[in-house]
């Protein structure tokens, strides 16, 4: 393939520290306190303003380095608006933050408002046994159900509180931005209703969570929706980035910008093409969703990282259901058990 991914700029701002990636675009590094370290963010020159895109997670040490960009960037030229592209709270942690600071709206997609929101508000004991029935039938033993109650009651503490009001962004909406119409593109399986923004003008797409140039986005299943498909979600959704020009600057959440969308996004759908391969293979026996989780993930996890690894797990078992290829049973104690069901001589 011609075409190949390649950064294109060298190096990577510091935290309190900006670098433009593109005409009145300029890029913002943040630290997360997992193993994926960090979050790009993005500072829009919107007139005689700024909209910020993306806000890094409720820390202290963020806070830290957003007190320095105010400094430097906003003391003669005030915040417009804030953009925040989904609910995840490395994106959304300090949108409240910064739009009571600076009284200005948030834009966000209402599926991502309402299920941050309702996420926020979760005092943690509602819905415990929900939550526990979940992973339980996943295959969780009696010492994996106990990280159960902590992982319920982390959202609430990552995120700043959300404003009770908001305006709306969606599909095909053109947002002004300094004079340039960024288009709303929205994403779906890594969250309800991700934002992204293509200017055609400059040719530059901020794809968020939904497109990264090495790693793939976390598709999951989550006790909120158990039944949820949301890789068939995803993989529907990659047909419309494919539509934008091949030499799009993509401006993504984590790692640096890049050119070479269209070959990143046949890397991503083959990418799961190869997980739902052997996911199927390893259901030639009956499977939890514990069991498919160790088939996939090699590597020893932390606790941070087994939720993930689970939801996703789950993804490919629910996405190859939906397919027909395996079935599911449920066992007395609760545990749901994955087989094939496809008949001999089925492809994938």
């Amino acid at each position: 393939m011609a075409e190949q991914i390649r950064y294109v700029l060298e190096g990577k701002p510091e935290p309190g520290e900006t670098r433009e990636v593109a005409p009145g675009v300029h890029w913002l590094r943040m630290p997360l306190p997992f193993q994926l370290d960090h979050i790009n963010l993005w500072l829009l020159e919107d007139g005689d303003g700024w909209t910020i895109v993306d806000t890094g997670i409720n820390r202290d040490e963020v806070k830290a380095a957003w007190e320095i960009i105010f400094a430097r960037h906003f003391a003669d030229r005030p915040v417009n608006r804030v953009i925040v592209t989904h609910f995840h709270p490395d994106h959304v942690g300090l949108a409240g933050w910064l739009t009571e600071r600076f009284g200005v709206e948030l834009w966000m997609p209402l599926g991502e408002w309402a299920f941050g929101r309702m996420l926020k508000l979760d005092d943690g004991a509602a819905g415990l046994e929900d939550f526990r029935r979940f992973y339980r039938a996943a295959g969780f033993d009696d010492v994996l159900l106990e990280k159960v109650d902590e992982r319920k009651r982390a959202y609430p503490r990552r995120i700043s509180p959300i404003p009770g009001a908001f305006r709306r962004i969606a599909e095909g909406d053109v947002i002004p931005i300094g004079g340039r119409g960024w288009r709303v593109m929205v994403g779906t399986g890594h969250s309800p209703e991700h934002g992204c923004l293509y200017c055609p003008e400059i040719g530059v797409l901020i794809s968020g969570d939904q497109v990264l140039p090495r790693i793939s986005p976390n598709i999951s299943v989550w006790p909120q929706e158990p039944e949820a498909n949301p890789l068939r979600l995803y993989l529907d959704s990659l047909p419309k980035f494919q539509r934008l020009p091949a030499d799009t600057v993509v401006l993504p959440s984590h790692d640096q910008p890049f050119t070479g969308l269209h070959p990143r996004l046949e890397q991503l759908a083959h990418h799961h093409d190869a997980r739902l391969a052997d996911t199927a293979a390893a259901c030639a026996r009956p499977c939890t969703g514990i069991d498919i989780l160790k088939h996939l993930f090699k590597r020893e996890l932390d606790s941070h990282q087994l939720f993930f690894a689970i939801g996703e797990s789950l993804a490919h078992l629910h996405f190859l259901m939906g397919e027909g290829y395996i079935g599911r049973t449920r066992t007395a104690d609760g545990v749901d058990l994955f087989r094939q069901a496809a008949p001999e001589g089925a492809e994938m």
